[in-house]
């Protein structure tokens, strides 16, 4: 085989190895790892963190899709359920409905959602999405994953998008998923943190 075909090959192994991350098609649940930072990989790919092995998430900050600053600690005494998605994953799109349904569902039970678009260039593209997926919660336009990177690595970080965090009400990291999500998944995964007590 000549240089000239192996590097084509080689630069599409990559782009299709890059597509893959980035449509949050990767299936591990963290590494061993994990295990060793004190969260526990649950069933149907929830990692879960037991009440007092929880540790604070960091301070997320920006502005949202309107120009407005929103802070993590904005809903301070609140459950926040965190979603990391971009305009351009599909997964993103198939799980964005149920996220509004379910974000719905639980706003007046003391339960915030907060998203994170990340990788889309032109915040256009993500206001669209919003608009076309009916979203009505804020998202902070963390376009080069500035905030994203605050999660501490072998913490509950992202690893995949779409990611969706749980914050406890006492703003520690208690939940993560590394998929597109159902509005059975998140019922599952807010379930014991509601049954908490504050």
């Amino acid at each position: 085989m000549s240089a000239t075909p192996r590097f084509r090959l080689a630069a599409l192994l990559t782009a299709a190895a890059a597509v893959l991350a980035l449509a949050g098609c990767s299936t591990g649940s963290g590494g061993s790892g994990d295990a060793q930072a004190g969260f526990v990989s649950g069933t149907g790919g929830v990692d879960t963190v037991p009440l007092a092995a929880r540790k604070a998430a960091p301070a997320i900050a920006g502005k949202d899709l309107e120009g407005q600053q929103v802070k993590l600690s904005d809903y301070a005494g609140k459950i926040v359920v965190v979603n990391i998605w971009g305009s351009w994953c599909s997964p993103c799109r198939d799980e964005a409905k149920g996220l509004e349904q379910s974000y719905e569902k639980y706003k007046d039970q003391g339960v915030q959602f907060l998203g994170i678009n990340t990788r889309d260039t032109d915040p256009t593209n993500a206001h669209q999405f919003e608009v076309n997926q009916g979203i009505t919660y804020p998202s902070i336009y963390d376009p080069d994953g500035t905030q994203i990177l605050k999660f501490p690595k072998g913490s509950l970080n992202p690893q995949a998008i779409p990611t969706t965090m749980v914050v406890d009400r006492q703003g520690r990291l208690a939940a993560r998923a590394m998929k597109a999500m159902s509005i059975y998944d998140l019922d599952a995964m807010l379930a014991p943190l509601l049954a908490e007590h504050s």
